[in-house]
């Protein structure tokens, strides 16, 4: 297996990235959880499909949008933390007292017309383990 890491910061240079996974001949994409790939969520889910590549997302953005699976971190959760930090920052902790956490929660979405698209056959082990399955 090979492996190829592309970076994007613009909206064309993300079609450029898929345009270098079709000469690569890549079978499969992750995606990283970053600003700019959240925010065009629809976007890569329609350049996954169009390039028939499997591709997973951090964000459930991504799937609702038609990509075919994603796996991240709570944003509900991430956000009811960051409000206990500023609750704790307001009460007069310091920020360097506070300690560094890590996601404790974490949410797997799958979309059963993607993969049919792409003619998978989703186990219903990973079905059964899913937090969310659009169909």
């Amino acid at each position: 297996m090979e492996l190829h890491i592309l970076r994007a910061s613009t909206e064309p240079e993300i079609n450029a990235a898929f345009a270098t996974l079709a000469q690569v001949k890549a079978n499969a994409l992750l995606i990283d959880a970053d600003a700019l790939f959240i925010s065009h969520s629809k976007e890569l889910a329609a350049l996954a499909a169009q390039h028939a590549v499997l591709a997973v997302h951090a964000a459930r953005d991504f799937v609702v949008a038609g990509g075919l699976m994603s796996y991240g971190n709570s944003p509900a959760e991430s956000y009811r933390q960051a409000g206990v930090y500023a609750g704790r920052l307001l009460k007069g902790e310091k920020p360097g007292d506070l300690p560094v956490q890590q996601a404790t929660k974490v949410s797997l979405a799958i979309n059963l017309k993607a993969a049919k698209t792409l003619g998978l056959n989703v186990p219903n082990t990973l079905i059964g383990r899913a937090d969310e399955v659009i169909e």
